[in-house]
């Protein structure tokens, strides 16, 4: 990994050499930045971002509700486009916790028919939304997100030191064309 090649590159980069370019040492700094962007920025973001994605799943489970409603027709065969888990989208009724009856769209089982109670899932508002996850897919949620957070910055220090790498290798190359000119101007002088 990235540590192996700062242990790799460390000893050679920076001890005194009549080979060792301004390039190479920058090289080296630029490697150095990128595993310490990794150690210390990588965990920062992994904690933020699961404890962000714990905190909203959590309100969510605070704010959302189920509620029992009523089919108002026939739910749809699962054949007729639902989703894979069997559930097909039915227009639904429901009381509200101050007795208004509001009418919506929500998954139900396929098959079921127009008077069946199914339960559905209400926000602060009494509008349909999405069952909340439990509390171990939370966990589970929050635990990918950090891992995700944690890989995105690895990446990007990674891509940030490998195009330092692109950028420096051009330039060095640039400096090594101009020096071989130099040199192979000089051999023909002295064949002359």
């Amino acid at each position: 990994m990235v540590t192996g090649a700062v242990v790799r590159h460390f000893p050679r980069r920076w001890r005194r050499s009549p080979l060792r370019r301004r390039e190479d040492v920058w090289e080296v700094c630029a490697l150095l930045a990128a595993v310490l962007i990794v150690a210390v920025m990588g965990p920062l973001a992994g904690a933020l971002s699961a404890r962000a994605t714990v905190e909203t799943l959590a309100r969510q489970r605070a704010e959302r509700h189920p509620a029992t409603a009523t089919l108002v027709h026939d739910a749809p065969n699962a054949a007729g486009g639902g989703t894979t888990d069997g559930r097909v989208f039915a227009d639904v009724r429901w009381a509200a916790p101050d007795g208004r009856i509001s009418v919506g769209r929500a998954l139900v089982d396929s098959g079921r028919k127009a008077g069946d109670r199914v339960t559905v899932w209400t926000d602060a508002r009494n509008r349909l939304a999405p069952e909340p996850p439990s509390a171990p897919e939370a966990d589970l949620q929050a635990a990918f997100f950090g891992a995700a957070s944690f890989v995105a910055v690895g990446a990007a220090a990674g891509a940030g030191f490998c195009g330092i790498r692109v950028a420096l290798d051009r330039r060095r190359s640039r400096a090594w064309d101009a020096e071989w000119r130099k040199v192979a101007s000089q051999w023909g002088r002295a064949a002359s």
